[in-house]
């Protein structure tokens, strides 16, 4: 497994990536295209931005990336793609969905890579996994257009299920996944929720 970690770690710095959590969302987006030419696409905790650039290469010259997070990421060289918003905000905090109304009319796809320090306990690392990855449905509930994607991680535990569900009420259709450069032993999930509508 270490072997498998280490090329990615290099497979990220030969392709000048700041993380090797890039080939999480690269995964997804070979096997289900969500990511597509022109879109608006929101990234919650996006640092270092390995997937706002990601992202960026995708959606084209005609897109737009916004990648939000409490640390500033402001990556010198860009890809020459689409355009990349670097925004250093809380999540949960209300000034954030203020200064996105204003801003952009809506996404086309969330983004979210968030995970909360692990404590060495489980169940508080699940719990904190949990309140990260709801404000990701809370946002995207407020800014995704009809028939948006989002794609987030959450770690398992005993309340994974009702989340789940939570998606199901939202989204026509909800994977799980566990991309191969995700550590085997982590307890790290990513859903992919496609087909956004209001719930009932």
């Amino acid at each position: 497994m270490r072997k498998e970690q280490d090329y990615y770690f290099n497979k990220a710095k030969k392709e000048k990536y700041p993380a090797r959590s890039v080939y999480k969302l690269e995964e997804a987006q070979q096997k289900h295209r969500f990511l597509k030419p022109g879109q608006r696409v929101l990234d919650l905790g996006c640092h270092p931005g390995s997937w706002s650039l990601y992202a960026a290469g995708v959606i084209g010259a005609k897109g737009v990336v916004v990648g939000v997070d409490l640390q500033p990421t402001d990556l010198m060289v860009q890809k020459p793609h689409a355009e990349i918003h670097w925004l250093c905000y809380d999540v949960f905090s209300d000034d954030l969905a203020v200064h996105l109304k204003k801003t952009w009319p809506g996404f086309h796809v969330v983004l979210s890579d968030m995970a909360p320090r692990t404590s060495g306990s489980q169940y508080a690392d699940h719990q904190h996994s949990l309140r990260l990855a709801g404000r990701v449905l809370e946002v995207a509930a407020m800014f995704l257009h009809k028939n948006g994607t989002v794609y987030c991680k959450v770690f398992q535990g005993e309340d994974f299920p009702q989340f789940l569900k939570a998606c199901r009420a939202l989204f026509t259709s909800v994977k799980v996944m566990k991309p191969k450069s995700s550590r085997q032993e982590s307890r790290e999930v990513f859903l992919l929720c496609r087909g956004f509508h209001r719930a009932g």
